[in-house]
């Protein structure tokens, strides 16, 4: 198995709570996990991949739990959300902006929103991948698409 191969995730499992999420959050986690699996770059120095990796939400931590093609435990990551509750306000506000915008139909606040959305999106990319950096290195559209699903987890969460 070559390196691109190996460093890389094939299975990502959301533990969603109960709860209806929106149909545009629900094919945004959709996408973001078709994604992942098509394309990532992520490695756990410890253990060789392929990785699954298990996101959850318990007591306003979010769990990486990364665990081997193999069930060998690779690492279990918990990790403060205190540090993303701005991103992550911020990033709900700016999307639910971006979706009314898209109803109205005009393009230059379209444009203008989504550029904000973006900004916010690769600012929580950048954090994340700075607090996973001691467990597990990932590239930036690997971290973008991991902060969609955290999104979707806290959303689903508080709604």
């Amino acid at each position: 198995m070559d390196q691109e191969t190996r460093n890389r995730l094939t299975e990502i499992v959301l533990d969603l709570p109960a709860g209806n999420g929106s149909a545009e959050m629900e094919q945004e986690r959709s996408v973001a996990v078709r994604d992942l699996v098509a394309e990532s770059e992520f490695e756990v120095a410890t253990v060789p991949g392929p990785y699954r990796l298990n996101l959850s939400i318990t007591e306003d931590r979010l769990v990486f739990d990364i665990m081997s093609e193999t069930d060998e435990s690779t690492a279990t990551h918990p990790l403060s959300l205190v540090p993303f509750r701005r991103i992550l306000k911020d990033y709900r506000i700016v999307c639910d902006s971006y979706r009314e915008a898209l109803r109205s139909g005009v393009v230059t606040r379209i444009e203008a929103i989504d550029m904000g959305r973006r900004g916010i999106h690769d600012e929580a990319a950048e954090l994340l991948r700075a607090r996973l950096s001691r467990t597990a290195r990932m590239d930036f559209q690997t971290a973008r698409r991991l902060f969609t699903l955290i999104a979707a987890l806290h959303w689903r969460g508080t709604m």
